[in-house]
């Protein structure tokens, strides 16, 4: 059994806790996660005692280079191009904790775009394991045959749990390809059209400070709700009202395993954010957004909290090292630091991912005094440090 995280799935969500435990309901009911066809991992579309999807569930050993990756092109990668394998500026085989992470600094930012994101350990025989693991199963249903009904059910599987991501589902949602593409031919009503804009700079804000290496368009949901027409009669039969319901627009930021890098990627393989190309990405970062983030990341016990926050969940991984997790937070405060200046300057999204990239590194100064986040931000920019100390 992996030791990666605790044994018991208990959250502080008591509504997600109860997600999974009637998913685990399910699964003893017979009713198992499904494997999803796309992507390069094991994923697989988890459902609640009712049949229903609630979740998407991504075990770490099934992730594109883990061990049991039931995908071959992935196999087939690592196998026989050992020169191009993996991301160099990720952490292998933590994109469970990336997904956790994101919905972290979602929360924590009261940006409201990524599902909620846990850690959570399931078992089922549609998950991809081990012959030896095939074989103890067998041993033990048949053993459990031979037992009283009451210790029978609790081992009926002889699996071990995985480890993994788990996020809730968001339903009636499509690619946002598919939805900017309409929106080319069908511009957005003006109403909706800021709402939407609203949304994408929640968007851009989680992804530059995750330094998400893997966000194209097909890759975060966007829900369109028409408007409709709905006639009411008013006293007299002759007299009657239409009332034009605003579209309303949603967005869904999933897929976020390929963030966290410990180091900035190579310019030769530079991981660019595919939304940069949007004309949404041309318009300056607008007032409501800075007044939700700014105040909240210039604050460095803000920030130290998130650190914290993060720090909680990904030491729960085995291959866990506190150095390289210190990397990942000196990546992201630099990105938190470029995002302060081009939300305090007015920049768009588009100028904000042409600035110089920085590493924050988390110091104490040798004189004792604690600089503020304008002030380490000024000193940045003035004197074009790529690497300075935040205390």
């Amino acid at each position: 059994m992996d030791s990666d995280v605790e044994d018991d799935n208990s959250f502080d969500d008591p509504e997600f806790e109860s997600i999974i435990k009637d998913v685990e309901r399910a699964i003893d009911q017979d009713i198992y996660p499904e494997r999803i066809s796309q992507g390069s991992s094991g994923s697989y579309f988890v459902r609640n005692t009712n049949r229903d999807i609630v979740g998407v569930f991504k075990p770490k050993n099934e992730e594109p280079y883990g061990p049991m990756n039931p995908k071959w092109i992935k196999w087939f990668h690592r196998s026989c191009c050992p020169c191009c394998f993996g991301r160099a500026c990720l952490v292998p085989n933590q994109g469970y904790l990336s997904e956790v992470g994101a919905s972290i600094v979602d929360a924590k930012l009261n940006l409201n775009v990524v599902p909620t994101t846990k850690v959570v350990k399931l078992a089922s025989k549609t998950f991809n394991y081990s012959k030896l693991n095939k074989a103890w199963t067998r041993t033990v249903r048949f053993t459990s045959e031979k037992l009283p009904e009451s210790l029978g059910k609790r081992v009926k599987h002889g699996l071990p749990r995985k480890a993994g991501s788990f996020q809730r589902f968001v339903h009636n949602y499509k690619d946002a390809d598919f939805h900017l593409r309409r929106f080319e031919a069908e511009p957005l009503p003006e109403e909706t059209a800021k709402e939407f804009q609203l949304l994408f700079e929640k968007l851009v804000v989680l992804d530059y400070i995750i330094r998400n290496t893997d966000r194209g368009n097909g890759n975060w949901l966007i829900k369109y709700d028409k408007f409709e027409l709905e006639e009411h009669e008013g006293e007299e039969e002759a007299d009657e009202c239409i009332v034009v319901s605003v579209p309303h627009i949603s967005i869904a930021a999933i897929d976020n395993g390929l963030a966290f890098p410990y180091k900035h990627p190579d310019s030769w393989r530079a991981y660019p954010f595919h939304w940069a190309w949007l004309p949404q990405a041309k318009l300056p970062f607008s007032e409501e957004t800075k007044n939700l983030v700014l105040a909240n990341l210039s604050d460095m016990n803000f920030v130290q909290e998130l650190t914290d926050d993060l720090y909680a969940v990904f030491k729960q991984d085995k291959d866990f090292s506190k150095n390289t997790f210190d990397k990942q937070m000196a990546v992201m405060r630099g990105q938190i630091l470029n995002l302060v200046q081009a939300l305090r300057e007015g920049k768009s999204p588009l100028r904000l991912v042409q600035m110089p990239v920085i590493t924050v590194e988390k110091k104490r100064s040798l004189s004792g005094h604690k600089r503020t986040i304008s002030d380490s931000f000024t000193q940045s920019f003035q004197d074009k440090v790529p690497f300075f100390s935040w205390c």
